[in-house]
């Protein structure tokens, strides 16, 4: 990603915002992968996300926040942002009723457990009110979820600081 940024420094862009990766380890597939790979196979709900997962997840998304702060001070009239997603989608896993959100483990359109087996062959099998998931398919957040993350990163709102050192809104107002 970094690279990336350096990139597109060299041909004249200086205004860059770069989102971390999702908490995976909570998504529908992983949720499977979990069930799966449990001691005696299917022993009834399962608690929490694939913790392994999110912990290089959340490795990656620090390194990348580190280094996006290093290339603002090292590329003159650079203005580049970190989103973290990641942060977002965890509030929203973790107290979903704030958000209307009543399912934050099953995808709204998958097959098998948790929808987490295959992705979403047809519209047919989708869930009836996917506003009130987390998870539109096997790693995917739904268009609501999607919308609240685009809401947050342009305005701060509902949830502050996601995206650093300032918002979308305030990055397109600086002039370079």
């Amino acid at each position: 990603m970094t690279n990336a940024v350096r990139n597109l420094y060299a041909t004249n862009v200086r205004k860059i915002v770069c989102a971390g990766v999702l908490p995976l380890g909570c998504a529908p597939d992983m949720l499977l992968m979990k069930f799966d790979s449990s001691s005696n196979g299917a022993r009834g709900e399962i608690e929490g996300c694939l913790d392994e997962v999110n912990m290089a997840v959340l490795e990656y998304n620090t390194r990348l926040e580190e280094n996006i702060v290093a290339i603002n001070v090292e590329l003159p009239g650079a203005h580049v942002v970190f989103c973290d997603v990641y942060r977002a989608l965890m509030e929203f896993i973790h107290n979903p009723e704030a958000y209307e959100i009543e399912d934050v483990k099953n995808a709204c359109c998958g097959k098998g457990r948790y929808g987490g087996e295959s992705g979403c062959p047809s519209m047919e099998i989708a869930c009836d009110d996917p506003t009130r998931r987390v998870w539109w398919d096997l790693s995917n957040p739904t268009p609501v979820v999607n919308s609240l993350l685009a809401d947050s990163a342009w305005s701060g709102r509902p949830l502050s600081s996601i995206c650093r050192p300032i918002t979308v809104h305030e990055l397109l107002s600086i002039s370079v």
